[in-house]
């Protein structure tokens, strides 16, 4: 029977999940453009991306069901709004418009954290009584540019951070005062300056107005830090379901050494640091190699290494050294991985590669790379971790021919 055929007439694999999208969407639905499957309920959404994985990576094996979320709401533990002014002089906080640079004005959203929501709006109502404005980047004017929460769910631990066009801050310790009287909860606040020309959102000067400058969280049993700038998976719920997977496939014995390319804060690899012989991790951000090296100090985790490098090079220079890796994990952005990258993987041959994808178009052209070049696909595993997005998370484990 063709893969295709077969895959198509299997139910999405969830755990009951909520009703939620056709019939009570978002009343910003169609003016945001964040949410693209509000249209459908949450059984059709998973119908949909198991479809759409099937599209892209059928022809690979077999596309296991998909795994959906019981609770799909309120599930991102990161939140970032902008802010700006209307013509009437008012102050906004929201999102960007998709495909353009409105700020659509956002109280609430059905997929950010409530707490997160409320903070951002409090401080958008305490601007006007600090006589603070919002930032505009036309005019490269204004005060407020952006404002970013972070929250552990396991920890409760929060993070604000306060993005300013400006590098001067008035009245920052009555401020800082009002907004930690409002929000008790809120365990460290951080002062970014960003007054580029730029679609970034974080600058490179900060200043830790309160706490520690960072917050910790539990996934999979380990804790981890986040900073401001580094990478932490927005949905925790499903990232411990995800990166489950990715370690099953794996089947790791405790004898291996494995490779976590595109690492960030090391979150993939310490947890296969359990189960293996020793990890070494691979990253080029600075920031988050360093939360990275601090994770595996609080995890005890002692056969585990991180190095800040270009995780191509870093792999041809391991074989030129004649060094041998078992398992190599990657996780690359959504634009996938490069050639030279996939080239690094043919070339150190490792017996297995686990790649956990964001976007399975990018995905399939990188399997058809691999498999022209030494491997073949053993299972395909999609995630749901982005409920009424069209974006669908995808594991797929490889082995060498």
């Amino acid at each position: 029977m063709d893969n295709r055929k077969k895959n198509q007439s299997r139910p999405p694999r969830q755990s009951t999940p909520k009703k939620v999208g056709k019939g009570n969407a978002c009343p910003l639905y169609k003016k945001c453009g964040g949410c693209q499957l509000q249209n459908m309920t949450y059984e059709e959404q998973l119908s949909f991306k198991q479809a759409k994985t099937i599209k892209y990576l059928g022809r690979f094996g077999h596309v296991e069901e998909i795994i959906g979320m019981e609770q799909p709401c309120h599930y991102r533990n990161k939140v970032q709004a902008a802010f700006g002014t209307t013509r009437g002089g008012k102050i906004i906080s929201g999102v960007y418009q998709s495909s353009s640079h409105n700020i659509v004005l956002v109280d609430e959203c059905m997929l950010e954290d409530k707490t997160a929501d409320k903070i951002i709006v409090d401080i958008r109502n305490m601007l006007p009584k600090f006589k603070l404005t919002a930032y505009n980047e036309d005019m490269g004017k204004g005060f407020l540019r952006h404002v970013l929460v972070k929250r552990g769910f396991a920890t409760g631990q929060v993070m604000v951070v306060l993005v300013t066009g400006s590098g001067i801050f008035p009245g920052k310790k009555d401020f800082l005062k009002a907004l930690l009287k409002a929000h008790e909860e809120i365990t460290t606040v951080i002062w970014n300056i960003n007054s580029a020309k730029t679609s970034l959102v974080l600058g490179k000067r900060e200043e830790i107005l309160y706490g520690n400058g960072y917050i910790e969280d539990i996934l999979c049993g380990k804790r981890f830090r986040i900073s401001a700038k580094s990478f932490y998976q927005i949905n925790p719920t499903q990232t411990e379901k995800l990166y489950g997977t990715a370690i099953e496939f794996a089947s790791l014995t405790g004898k291996e050494t494995v490779l976590d390319a595109y690492c960030g804060i090391g979150t993939i690899g310490l947890v296969a640091a359990d189960k293996a012989k020793q990890v070494i991790g691979v990253e080029l951000n600075e920031d988050a190699v360093r939360d990275a090296k601090i994770n595996a100090r609080l995890n005890s985790a002692g056969n585990i290494r991180f190095f800040c490098a270009d995780a191509g090079r870093f792999m041809v220079g391991m074989a030129e050294e004649d060094e041998k890796v078992d398992v190599v994990f990657m996780d690359p952005p959504r634009a996938g991985s490069d050639i030279p990258f996939l080239k690094s993987i043919a070339t150190l041959r490792p017996e297995k590669v686990v790649y956990v994808s964001c976007n399975v178009e990018t995905q399939a052209r990188d399997l058809a790379y691999l498999c022209k070049n030494g491997y073949k696909v053993k299972r395909i595993q999609p995630v749901d971790m982005f409920p009424h997005t069209n974006h669908v998370e995808c594991v797929v484990s490889l082995v060498r021919k």
